[in-house]
């Protein structure tokens, strides 16, 4: 494997880099979220779901159109470094919000920016490895995005621990925010073929996609619809006695876990089926939100499943998706992660919208057991339909 690592190219460990630094900023503040919501804007778990549902599904949007816009310009790094310029200036704002819906347009700029950038910035991690490292790489970038929201929420830790007000701490994002759109500037477009066949068509459609990735798809939109905003685990963590000066470092330790064993697990899926590696994943998450529906856990009990959460991130993050650039036809890479990153993203919507509901109006019990349902589902259709075999060659959805 390490072998392996010091062979990938410049640009992937610079992208890995890249995401460090600006998940140092956006880590720093995610924790702290839910606690400057609840406590100095006084919104509860209805206005958490709106924020956060309505910015990823702006973000999955956005991914999308990125997407298709490189697959038919072939130019990834303009927008990679206006969507880390976006995000870098929106973050510190949080600071001088009066309410939560200043928070929620906030939050829509910091997404809008990491839509336009991922699908470019995933589709020049495909175009700058083989096949047979993608896997590997996808990993190596996840961990080292995860490295910063170690160094992130230590940072927040440490902020509070010294009694700075949390709305200074969201003032600190600007640095790291500047740090990293520099490092973006760096970057370079790897060269391409030359087109001999006139330019590529601009299609929104999922036509010429094959019948196997439609179908993730939709097992990834139905795991989608249970994997609602984080924020819910760390007020429910809060709520069953965590100490407020904790969340960060609980935060941390998740993240820990997942830049330590996320490549070793990704590369590993260059060897067996990023498949079943995927089922066991989502098998684990719907054994986490079904225990989160307990009221009477411990806090020792709480560290561990978190620390299984982070395993669980580990093993997805960079694994699903180099099984898209393995299904992605040639030339429609970006495409092809910009509908993956609209299914993974939009049900997050509804999914923390229903959480929301729920989590305010029955209670936690009921909004956890209704995650682990949905992700239960998922794994099912993964295992027995995705990868179904054809009966016709015409088949589709």
């Amino acid at each position: 494997m390490f072998k392996t690592l010091s062979s990938l190219p410049k640009t992937v460990w610079l992208i890995g880099f890249i995401s460090l630094v600006n998940d140092s900023a956006s880590e720093m503040l995610y924790p702290l979220m839910p606690l400057y919501l609840a406590s100095v804007l006084m919104a509860g778990p209805k206005a958490i779901g709106i924020i956060e549902g309505v910015a990823e599904a702006t973000s999955s949007l956005f991914k999308l159109v990125s997407g298709v816009i490189v697959d038919r310009t072939k130019n990834t790094k303009v927008w990679i470094v206006f969507g880390y310029l976006l995000a870098g200036m929106g973050r510190p704002l949080i600071a001088f919000a009066s309410s939560w819906l200043g928070v929620l347009l906030i939050r829509f700029t910091d997404r809008l920016g990491k839509g336009l950038r991922s699908s470019p910035r995933d589709a020049l991690l495909a175009e700058s490895v083989p096949a047979s490292h993608r896997g590997i790489t996808y990993g190596l970038h996840r961990s080292m995005d995860n490295a910063g929201a170690v160094i992130g929420p230590l940072l927040a830790a440490y902020l509070l621990a010294i009694n700075v007000p949390l709305k200074e701490i969201f003032l600190w994002a600007v640095i790291p925010g500047a740090i990293t759109v520099g490092l973006a500037l760096c970057l370079k477009d790897p060269p391409r073929e030359k087109l001999t066949s006139g330019p590529t068509r601009f299609t929104w459609s999922l036509n010429g996609m094959p019948v196997e990735f439609k179908r993730y798809l939709v097992a990834v939109g139905l795991f989608a619809l249970s994997n609602s905003s984080d924020m819910f685990l760390l007020l429910r963590a809060r709520e069953l006695g965590v100490p407020q000066e904790q969340i960060p470092l609980l935060w941390a330790c998740i993240s820990l876990i997942t830049t330590v064993f996320g490549t070793p697990l990704s590369a590993l899926s260059d060897r067996f089926s990023r498949k079943y590696f995927i089922a066991i994943a989502w098998g684990a998450y719907a054994l986490i939100y079904t225990a989160m529906s307990y009221s009477d856990l411990t806090i020792a009990w709480l560290f561990g499943i978190f620390a299984l959460y982070g395993l669980f991130k580990a093993a997805t993050e960079g694994v699903e998706k180099a099984l898209v650039a393995d299904l992605a036809p040639k030339g429609l890479t970006g495409t092809a992660f910009g509908w993956f990153n609209l299914c993974s993203g939009i049900m997050l919507l509804p999914a923390s919208l229903i959480f929301g509901w729920l989590y305010e109006s029955t209670g936690p019990t009921s909004a956890f057991l209704f995650s682990g349902l949905c992700s239960g589902l998922a794994v099912l259709l993964l295992v027995f339909w995705v990868f179904k075999p054809k009966i016709v060659a015409s088949e589709t959805l």
